[in-house]
């Protein structure tokens, strides 16, 4: 196992309700979601119980004007309501069926109330015992029920009472009086569920602050081993391919040039090993960062180039993809200054790049130089066939490239690469490139040596 996948063993990213751990502890977040709905429900329950007992006189008192089958399973049901409420918040299960459930019971009961009691008696002396629990069945609601069904809830369960308490069953009070009891139980309704709504909110934030956080922290930790492991293993390179150069500088006899020739085979096996390390493949970078960076590299080279970027700044590609765009089109550009042409006859040359959403990433370089024949490129030249090609293949892309003796070369990268798509197509150019020089502006110009933009 590499030291980058041993680090990611040990820290992953997480999201929203997940833990990370890392080393084998916990952290603890004193205000993570799940304590805080735990702490609501609880407390929510706590005054359940409260109002419970507080209503608890009233129901005696009035069984004795108006005791039937009705009030006793209504007393019964918000009572067994209560008690599952109670339950739940305690042993964690079921707390937003059973607040649910006693919020609809408690509607319940205030529809029936008329219907149960008017017949009883004439007028009942006071305000029917549900009125105590108005408050609990809103609190529960705000629990159980989206924000948006709960602010509903809070209006419409006081508006019933209020309309039960105006009939003679409910104690027959005028509109003032019942209007002030609605107002109270609407207003302290729509105080608690705002409460819990920016506490739930608050403590989202918190949650998923925190997972951004580790998750960058995990991104932190798989990138450092990795370029730990990359180090060790371009020092391994390094000793293997100078080790090699020196065994073929001695090679005096067939069987020392065969075993040269075979230490190199094994040090092209690490480079191609060493190239397929890649970095973190979740991180992903906007692909005008890789523009900045070839346009820098343009600027510095010692002939001029023509950089024209029309890529879209929403466009990002993984971090792995742009590394290894930006290499093959630096190889690219190196090999369009060394064999275009002579320093005596200039060549004309361009950098392009595109990026949409839809097309992906398109990375050109063209000269109108002296152009080769890729037939006659030696397969002991590396340049085209592992810096340019299997770079950009093995990030799932390809390449593109046009040439023919006297016509110039344009060398074209393309990301992603279609599933019908070959990983290199050489074709013949008809003809020189046409490089122009457009007016000059912050995406289009001509990058002469020394980075001055003509």
């Amino acid at each position: 196992m590499s030291k980058a996948q041993a680090a990611d063993s040990r820290v992953r990213p997480v999201g929203r309700g997940d833990e990370l751990l890392v080393g084998g502890t916990r952290p603890r977040n004193s205000l993570s979601r799940a304590q805080i709905e735990t702490v609501l429900s609880r407390s929510v329950a706590g005054i359940s119980v409260i109002f419970a007992l507080q209503s608890l006189p009233a129901v005696l008192h009035q069984f004795e004007e108006h005791a039937s089958i009705g009030t006793y399973l209504m007393a019964f049901g918000l009572g067994l309501a209560v008690a599952c409420v109670v339950f739940a918040t305690v042993f964690k299960r079921g707390v937003r069926v059973a607040t649910s459930s006693l919020a609809i019971v408690y509607l319940l009961a205030l529809a029936a109330w008329p219907i149960v009691v008017s017949g009883m008696v004439a007028e009942v002396s006071d305000k029917p015992w549900l009125w105590y629990l108005c408050t609990v069945a809103t609190s529960c609601a705000a629990i159980g029920f989206s924000v948006r069904w709960a602010a509903i809830y809070t209006v419409v369960a006081p508006v019933v009472y209020g309309v039960v308490r105006m009939e003679p069953s409910g104690g027959q009070a005028d509109l003032l009086l019942a209007s002030l009891d609605v107002l109270y139980a609407v207003l302290l309704g729509q105080v608690v569920l705002i409460i819990i709504t920016m506490l739930r909110t608050a403590t989202s934030n918190v949650d998923q602050a925190q997972s951004n956080a580790l998750a960058q922290y995990s991104v932190a930790v798989r990138q450092h081993a990795t370029e730990v492991e990359r180090v060790e293993v371009d020092s391994i390179v390094h000793d293997s391919v100078l080790a090699t150069l020196l065994s073929a500088a001695g090679a005096r006899t067939e069987k020392g040039a065969e075993l040269a020739a075979t230490m190199a085979a094994n040090a092209v096996d690490r480079l191609l090993e060493a190239s397929a390390a890649r970095p973190d493949d979740e991180a992903r970078i906007p692909f005008h960062r890789l523009g900045i960076r070839l346009r820098h590299e343009a600027a510095a080279s010692s002939v001029p180039f023509t950089f024209v970027d029309t890529s879209d700044d929403a466009v990002t590609v993984p971090e792995q993809v742009s590394d290894a765009l930006f290499a093959a089109a630096l190889q690219a550009m190196v090999n369009s200054v060394q064999h275009a042409g002579t320093a005596t006859v200039p060549v004309k040359r361009a950098l392009t790049l595109s990026a949409t959403p839809e097309e992906g990433c398109r990375i050109e370089i063209a000269d109108a130089g002296v152009g080769f024949d890729s037939a006659l490129v030696p397969t002991e030249r590396l340049g085209l066939r592992v810096s340019i090609q299997e770079r950009v293949t093995s990030v799932g892309g390809f390449v593109c490239v046009r040439t023919s003796v006297g016509k110039g070369t344009i060398i074209t990268l393309q990301w992603p690469r279609p599933d019908d798509q070959p990983p290199l197509e050489v074709d013949e150019l008809d003809g020189i490139p046409s490089i122009e020089l457009d007016d000059p502006g912050n995406e289009t110009g001509l990058l002469t040596p020394g980075g001055v933009t003509a």
